[in-house]
């Protein structure tokens, strides 16, 4: 099962390059479907109906929960069937997350299992861990939990203090408390990093291990009361003077960061696939609620204000759905042209767009979320309608996986330093836009685009070159000390998530109309809402951060620019909105559905 061959392409290199097709949700196979129903079954018929009783800290119900996704394959999507697993592409893998996504606290517990626990084994682990560990993780016999942070070391992870003495036989004794441990109250396998130290001293070297619970010395601490995620295990995890075998070092000393960090950037595109079906599920709550509330005698689903937001909520999950499948499709790609499919280096090309999909996703959920509340009113605030438990359990998706404060900073760190290595040629079309930005506007017609979202292909190419320039002035504005302009580097990630976001959107409905050609036209209409949208607010970050790396004449260049590259005749947006929400109305759900 796999996406269709095409070029592989490079992380970040979309910003720079022209682009062609890409992989979306109206390409996926047959067996796609297949797993895609298989997963949603699951959901529906085992998992939702006991979310209640999940949420009294039923972990033996959790457990075979997990269990049961092992049996059907859910689990195991990622891993090779000599280890276990069923060995698919990674758009399976998403379409399992996006299924999950409809419980979050399963998804919790489910995501632990998949991307923090597997994936570093898999990534890095030798042949003896693979075959310990993967069959039973992968099957759902054992859980596994991720322990990375500490109270002391949340975003600054390296800064850890738990410590791992190395002993003369080459085990290592293992000493400190994590935080924040899913399924920290019933794993059996952790992933544990901490500070390699020889017992005769020396500089610590951050490291990753495979701990047992029935290691001497293993505890968890109480369960944390949380805001959400009630039926989801989070407590601390204790290590008193734990013996860790030589063979359950997990890669090497001192390249724990290289696990934790290829970890992340997998666990960060797969908890944008959670959010995406966890929005999903919410735009048919809304349509179905609206459509069966009554104010002033009819619907409130005919009003005018509801159907923005149901409209919008729409785009808003389309743009974010189309990085996701453009992103799978891009890592499926890599990984069939790379020697034995070498997933870490392919999900390290692809850290930036991970990082931007984390950001998106989780905040694109809490939006719907939150006009999901609203439309449902004052029941919304009440434990009686699911949309209660939704705005609860989706906050933490902005601390998950490094908070978007983070990921922000990553986005353009990552583009500089791919740039100055040249790996990237970022600084090249800098300077062309440089050169165009002192050249007076050509007043030749050039080449005539196509007539469908002219406009649009207009403001993506405009984009485009706004993120070239902002990210251009600022690495010329501060060189090696721009890592300390956290406020410009958030403005300049904003914009170039806002492009990928509306690029990856017009590439989906231009595409639609071959591929899904009796939705064509809402296809459409989402592109035009997420274009349009995501260019206004890009316009507004560039003009902060342009207001603090720039003044006089070059301000004004600058500024005069932004106006030239966004200018475009205003759509209808609103009978978009009407036109996505109308539909949504009809169908009682995410109109985009092909699942």
């Amino acid at each position: 099962m796999t996406t269709e061959t095409k070029a592989a392409a490079k992380g970040g290199a979309w910003l720079v390059e022209g682009t062609g097709e890409i992989f979306t949700p109206e390409r996926l196979s047959d067996d796609h479907r297949m797993i895609a129903q298989t997963a949603y079954e699951f959901m529906t018929n085992e998992v939702v109906p006991v979310i209640d009783q999940l949420e009294t800290k039923d972990w033996d119900l959790a457990r075979r929960l997990v269990a049961k996704s092992g049996e059907l394959g859910l689990i195991g999507t990622d891993v090779p069937e000599d280890l276990g697993g069923i060995g698919l592409d990674k758009a399976a893998s998403i379409i399992v997350g996006e299924a999950v996504g409809r419980s979050a606290s399963f998804a919790t517990t489910f995501g632990a299992q998949t991307g923090l626990s597997i994936m570093p084994i898999l990534s890095v682990g030798t042949e003896a861990q693979k075959q310990k560990y993967l069959p039973r993780l992968a099957s759902g016999e054992i859980l596994g939990a991720y322990a990375l942070s500490e109270s002391g070391s949340g975003s600054d992870a390296l800064a850890a203090r738990a410590r791992a003495v190395k002993q003369a036989d080459g085990s290592f004794v293992l000493s400190g408390e994590k935080m924040w441990i899913t399924n920290g109250g019933f794993a059996d396998v952790f992933i544990v990093f901490a500070q390699v130290v020889e017992a005769s001293g020396g500089d610590p070297a951050f490291s990753a291990f495979i701990v047992e619970r029935a290691f001497p010395g293993v505890s968890n601490g109480k369960e944390e009361h949380k805001m959400g995620l009630h039926g989801s295990s989070t407590t601390p995890l204790i290590l008193q003077d734990v013996k860790v075998p030589a063979e359950n070092l997990l890669g090497e000393v001192g390249r724990g960061h290289k696990v934790a960090l290829n970890t992340l950037n997998y666990g960060r595109f797969k908890l944008a696939a959670m959010c995406s079906g966890g929005a999903k599920m919410a735009i048919g709550q809304a349509a179905a609620y609206a459509a069966s509330r009554k104010q002033f005698g009819q619907p409130i689903a005919s009003f005018g204000a509801i159907q923005h937001k149901i409209g919008e909520m729409t785009a808003r999950e389309y743009a974010v759905e189309s990085m996701i499948y453009r992103l799978c499709g891009d890592i499926d790609t890599a990984l069939s042209a790379e020697p034995a499919g070498n997933l870490p280096a392919v999900i390290e090309e692809f850290a930036i767009e991970a990082a931007m999909l984390k950001v998106a996703g989780s905040e694109m959920i809490d939006y719907v979320l939150d006009e999901n509340v609203q439309i449902h009113g004052g029941n919304g605030f009440v434990k009686d309608y699911p949309a209660e438990r939704h705005y609860r359990d989706a906050r933490v998706n902005r601390i998950f996986e490094g908070t978007n404060e983070i990921n922000r900073l990553l986005v353009p760190g990552m583009l500089a330093r791919r740039a100055v290595k040249g790996t990237l040629p970022l600084i090249a079309a800098a300077k062309a836009l440089q050169a165009e930005l002192m050249t007076p506007p050509s007043t030749a017609l050039g080449t005539p685009e196509p007539p469908n979202l002219r406009t649009e292909r207009a403001l993506v190419a405009g984009l485009k070159k706004l993120a070239l320039a902002v990210l251009g002035t600022a690495m010329q504005t501060y060189g090696e000390k721009m890592g300390d302009q956290q406020e410009v580097l958030s403005f300049t990630a904003d914009i170039v998530i806002e492009t990928y976001s509306a690029e990856s959107a017009l590439l989906r409905a231009l595409q639609a109309e071959k591929e899904d050609a009796q939705r064509a036209a809402l296809h459409a209409a989402a592109a035009r809402v997420a274009v349009h949208t995501a260019a206004g607010r890009a316009e507004t970050a560039a003009r902060e951060a342009f207001g603090a790396m720039a003044e006089g004449d070059n301000l004004r260049i600058l500024l005069a620019a932004t106006k030239r590259w966004l200018k475009a005749t205003p759509a209808n947006l609103v009978a978009d909105r009407r036109a996505l929400a109308e539909e949504t109305g009809r169908r009682k759900k995410y109109v985009f559905e092909v699942l």
